[in-house]
């Protein structure tokens, strides 16, 4: 039995040595490898780089402190959707919807002021996380469903009331970007089904942008937001076209594509749909990038070759779309990562982030950054 333990003891230090059994190989420090932040990074080409949040991230020490260190744009996680910003009681007693920042909200907005960030709003009209009060008579949780016209006034109302709430508390001038609509087409080309659509008809997709271009100020970017962006960049880009004014003038500044991706999807099939939809000439901005071990429905594990292809996948990702703007191909000023550490993750399965729960950096992070050489690769000669 003495032989049997020895043995397995030797297996078990030779499985970590050659990668097979360790999930994990501790990289250097950020700082010992540059002095440069992601911010920085982004800066070299015009762009800036967010992170989504939540009030767990802003008042948890450890998790602020990299966040101030690495991003300027926050996107909220959840606190700004539909079911949290609708007030069903006081809607019920004005005969409209009534938009009322949460607490979460609040605290967020206050903390980016503090600490001097960009916002991305998320999101206005989308088919889920909507309650369905919002579409029935006198706002109740049951009953008949409300008219096309009734549809269209709360859907103005709706719209306008963000940006009034937002103005009320002072934080209108922290936004540079809204996600108007969310997710609104099928891979097949279709419309998604939803009480918008079924309620107003196709054309809702119109009426939400020319309100939010009738009441949010100039200085926000007004952006239609999907993902598996790849797979339908033809049918954005045409439906993009039909988002003008009488006068032919777009309502629409922008796409943004959620990019959750996978290290096993085809990347030059991404990089191609990026440039149909860059031919629009609207901005493009990643809103929700994290990339995933292996394929959706089939994660695979943490081990050090998996992450060394999502290292390989990420330099190879963001030396495409630097290359991209800086040749003036792609008009992209912000991207933003859903999250930044695995133990956060929505995905956390997949290991998607660029920092490990620990918040160790990843050979995902250096890709983003471009440091080839701790990107993942066996070294600077073989990524060439």
């Amino acid at each position: 039995m003495k032989h049997k333990r020895v043995i397995s003891v030797l297996l078990i230090v030779m499985m970590i040595l050659t990668g097979c059994g360790s999930s994990k190989v501790k990289l250097p420090a950020q700082t010992e490898v540059t002095d440069q932040t992601l911010k920085d990074v982004f800066a070299e080409h015009g762009m800036k780089v967010g992170t989504c949040v939540s009030s767990r991230v802003t008042d948890t020490q450890k998790y602020a402190d990299l966040v101030i260190g690495q991003f300027n744009s926050l996107t909220m996680e959840n606190a700004m959707k539909p079911d949290y910003i609708l007030n069903q009681k006081e809607s019920q007693a004005a005969g409209k919807p009534v938009v009322e920042l949460n607490s979460e909200a609040l605290s967020i907005l206050s903390w980016a002021k503090t600490n001097g960030f960009s916002m991305r709003g998320h999101t206005l009209i989308w088919h889920s996380q909507t309650p369905d009060w919002l579409f029935r008579e006198n706002f109740a949780s049951s009953g008949p469903y409300v008219g096309r016209e009734e549809m269209l006034r709360r859907m103005e109302a709706l719209i306008s009331g963000i940006f009034e709430e937002l103005d009320d508390h002072g934080y209108l001038d922290l936004f540079y970007a809204y996600d108007v609509v969310n997710e609104a087409w099928m891979e097949d080309g279709s419309m998604r089904t939803s009480n918008w659509k079924r309620i107003i008809g196709d054309d809702y997709l119109w009426y939400a942008f020319y309100y939010a271009d009738r009441y949010a100020p100039e200085s926000i970017d007004l952006y239609y937001n999907d993902y598996n962006e790849q797979y339908k960049a033809e049918c954005i880009a045409d439906f993009v076209e039909t988002l003008k004014d009488d006068d032919g003038r777009y309502l629409i500044d922008g796409i943004g594509l959620q990019a959750h991706l996978f290290t096993e999807d085809d990347l030059a099939n991404y990089l191609d749909g990026v440039d149909v939809l860059a031919e629009t000439g609207l901005k493009l901005e990643l809103t929700e990038v994290d990339l995933g071990l292996g394929k959706y429905e089939g994660a695979k594990s943490a081990t050090d070759a998996n992450l060394r292809v999502q290292g390989q996948y990420f330099y190879e990702l963001f030396e495409g779309l630097f290359k991209r703007v800086d040749e003036g191909k792609l008009r992209m000023d912000a991207v933003t990562f859903w999250g930044f550490s695995d133990g956060l993750s929505w995905r956390r399965e997949y290991s998607p982030q660029l920092y490990d729960s620990d918040l160790d950096p990843k050979y995902a992070l250096y890709g983003v950054m471009q440091i080839k050489e701790h990107a993942g690769y066996e070294s600077a000669e073989t990524a060439k």
